[in-house]
């Protein structure tokens, strides 16, 4: 068999069976969180496509502990298969590789990297490289000119998102101290944490924002300080107030990780999988991409459902 070829043979956990499937996808996000939207559209036109049933569980509140016990919970009911974010590779390690000894086909997706997913057991990683991704957006903000800057983490818990503004901080080759600010998911006290910190740091010339949660939040603010398009401001993710934002210049860019691609590719692959026994030899990186003036018209209807 060719090395080359994309799709590679592996011992299915089952015999080929009919449709039907049910796989359950388990994410960190909270039920504020919108920009999971997306992630459900695809989870429901993926499973009617292939005929399974797809169960979308969360903490609703975002509480990792939580997510750690909805693990268990899946696992007990015995999926054909979970799909899940590696939040925190500590806490949910045990619930995982638990599912995974059970003979329950893991696919991880978007928090975490490949190397994580690997250790877990899971068949394979489909996400953004998070550092790679803030690096690159922090290669950006450099060129613009960008010496002071703030990054506004609201969900600090998370490591990915640290790992977000690291890669950001490396490229500007500053260290990551106090301008990474936790300012929770509360719009409000989004507003309050950014508005404080530009009056005490008024240099501050570059401002990261880790999705719509902490964006939306920055861009009132910017917006009220008469600071819009003054300041280069940089986006995970994208919502319907990012693309108006990056339409009227508060926004320069937002970086697109293509979750639609996060929710559809798993459960297509899996039913393909426990069908079978056949899955992609590699890792799938979803992103990142740039969305900028220039081709945010090709994507503004599509936000919140598809992008």
């Amino acid at each position: 068999m060719s090395a080359a070829m994309v799709l590679g043979l592996a011992a299915a956990p089952q015999a080929a069976q009919a449709a039907n499937e049910r796989f359950v996808l388990i994410s960190h996000a909270p039920d504020s969180d919108s920009w999971w939207n997306t992630i459900k559209t695809a989870i429901r036109e993926a499973g009617q496509q292939v005929g399974a049933k797809v169960d979308y569980q969360n903490p609703s509140t975002g509480d990792l502990a939580d997510m750690a016990r909805i693990v268990q919970q899946a696992t007990a009911s015995k999926p054909d298969g979970i799909i899940i974010t590696i939040a925190d590779f500590d806490v949910l390690k045990g619930p995982i590789t638990d599912a995974v000894k059970k003979g329950i086909p893991v696919i991880t997706i978007n928090s975490g990297t490949a190397e994580q997913s690997k250790a877990l057991g899971a068949l394979m990683h489909i996400g953004q490289p998070e550092y790679d991704a803030g690096k690159g957006a922090g290669e950006k903000a450099k060129a613009a000119g960008v010496t002071k800057f703030l990054c506004v983490n609201h969900y600090i818990t998370n490591p990915a998102s640290v790992e977000r503004c690291q890669g950001f901080a490396d490229a500007l080759g500053v260290k990551l101290g106090d301008q990474m600010v936790d300012s929770g998911m509360d719009p409000g006290e989004v507003q309050t944490k950014v508005s404080a910190y530009l009056r005490a740091h008024p240099d501050t010339n570059g401002i990261l924002t880790l999705g719509p949660n902490s964006a939306e939040p920055t861009i009132q603010v910017l917006q009220a300080n008469k600071q819009a398009g003054k300041i280069f401001f940089a986006t995970f993710d994208l919502s319907p107030a990012i693309a108006a934002g990056i339409k009227d210049g508060t926004v320069t860019f937002a970086i697109d990780q293509q979750p639609y691609l996060q929710g559809y590719l798993p459960v297509v692959l899996l039913a393909n999988y426990v069908r079978y026994g056949v899955i992609p030899s590699n890792n799938i990186n979803s992103g990142p991409g740039f969305i900028t003036k220039d081709n945010i018209a090709q994507v503004e209807k599509l936000a919140g459902e598809y992008r």
